[in-house]
């Protein structure tokens, strides 16, 4: 029933939650400005911060369980640049988790936490960009999902033939760039 790999499945919610706190701990001192009970309000942005750090959290061990499978394909320092981030976006989440949760204490040291702890939620998408970018290019640009392909199978059911093959530093290999030009060769003729 889960997906396999989980950790592409799971990797988008740490990405957008670190979008979502801020918006939850600027809308929390919004509406507490206008009036709503501290403690509710602020315990949306509290629960919207530790859902974050759960993802988070999960993230990172379900990149650890699948990492060398994918190491083979977009080499050794790509992985570790994106785990490194992965473990900073967490350990940030956790720093920002605390602080956030202090504002839950009532009166003036609650409040002034408040507003310190919704400035710390910006460090979040700074923590947030270099994982989703990362991440992203081993996908997109590197064929990191090659690693889960089925053996025999190319990019379409049946095979493709101009299918263009990437080495370890995500270069096209000779087989690749032979293929890819002949295809362009023919494109000119036509």
């Amino acid at each position: 029933m889960l997906p396999d790999p989980l950790h592409p499945a799971i990797v988008h919610f740490p990405i957008v939650l670190s979008v979502l706190v801020p918006v939850a701990a600027f809308g929390a001192l919004w509406a507490i400005k206008g009036g709503a009970r501290p403690l509710r309000a602020w315990g949306v942005a509290t629960a919207v911060a530790a859902a974050l750090t759960l993802s988070a959290w999960v993230a990172v061990e379900t990149g650890e369980q699948q990492e060398e499978r994918v190491e083979d394909v977009v080499g050794e320092s790509r992985l570790g640049a994106h785990a490194q981030a992965g473990q900073t976006l967490l350990f940030t989440s956790v720093g920002v988790l605390a602080v956030v949760a202090l504002g839950l204490m009532p009166g003036d040291k609650g409040r002034v936490v408040r507003y310190v702890g919704a400035a710390g939620t910006l460090a979040l998408g700074v923590a947030a960009y270099p994982v989703g970018h990362s991440g992203g290019e081993m996908v997109y640009k590197y064929n990191a999902a090659s690693a889960y392909a089925t053996p025999g199978a190319d990019s379409v059911a049946g095979g493709e033939a101009g299918a263009v093959t990437r080495d370890a530093k995500g270069e096209a290999g000779e087989k690749g760039e032979k293929e890819e030009n002949e295809r362009g060769e023919k494109g000119e003729k036509r």
